[in-house]
């Protein structure tokens, strides 16, 4: 949540949050590349923090992010147990979400697509139908993001997590036509998944309106 000690300013609106967003892709995406170069180096952590730009040390090594964790300092460091309010916190979010007809419909679609590609060996391993899963997955991980906020001091986040589950379901609507048109699929199997993409974007698009209208007013803007 964004307060006065977290470096962010009280409200940020959709673009900001998606120019945060895009920051910590690249971010990730540079960690994942360093790590898969040198994976099998005996400095590989240190190196990666170098390159990341952490201040890694054995004296600080609070500076690193979680996931950056040697199997030697997990030799010594006694297994954390998860915390009965974490696991309450978790199960409140797993239920939120399952009251959501719009998340649900994204799970069901995730289903049918799965089911689509796996049943049909000219699918399983086709780009354009890895592409259509791919999508799907992103779109209903994104709605799950946006979804799990309770804060409304986070709106411009929402809007931002919305956005990318908006342009996955339209990538995913391209994928399903191509696959349509290269006769891979036919009328029954593409209307599985229009069925729902259709209702599952509108349903994204009217909550990025409300969200943004909420954002105005907490602005005060007309």
């Amino acid at each position: 949540m964004p307060d006065e000690n977290s470096g962010f300013p009280e409200l940020w609106d959709e673009y900001q949050w998606e120019r945060f967003l895009q920051q910590q892709d690249r971010k990730t995406e540079q960690y994942f590349q360093l790590f898969e170069k040198y994976q099998d180096h005996p400095d590989r952590d240190e190196i990666i923090a170098r390159e990341m730009g952490w201040n890694h040390s054995d004296d600080d090594d609070e500076d690193a992010p979680d996931w950056l964790v040697t199997d030697a300092d997990s030799e010594d460091e006694p297994e954390r147990e998860e915390s009965d309010d974490e696991s309450e916190d978790e199960d409140a979010e797993l239920d939120e979400l399952q009251q959501s007809p719009v998340y649900m419909q994204s799970m069901e679609l995730n289903r049918r697509v799965f089911m689509l590609v796996e049943e049909r060996e000219v699918l399983k391993d086709h780009p354009v139908a890895v592409e259509l899963a791919t999508r799907v997955a992103i779109c209903g991980a994104k709605l799950a993001a946006a979804l799990c906020g309770d804060d409304l001091s986070e709106v411009g986040m929402t809007i931002a997590y919305l956005k990318r589950s908006l342009k996955a379901a339209n990538d995913a609507l391209g994928a399903a036509s191509r696959l349509r048109k290269s006769g891979l699929i036919d009328d029954d199997d593409l209307a599985s998944v229009t069925d729902l993409l259709f209702p599952i974007r509108e349903c994204i698009v009217d909550m990025m309106g409300e969200f943004r209208k909420e954002l105005r007013r907490r602005r005060g803007e007309s």
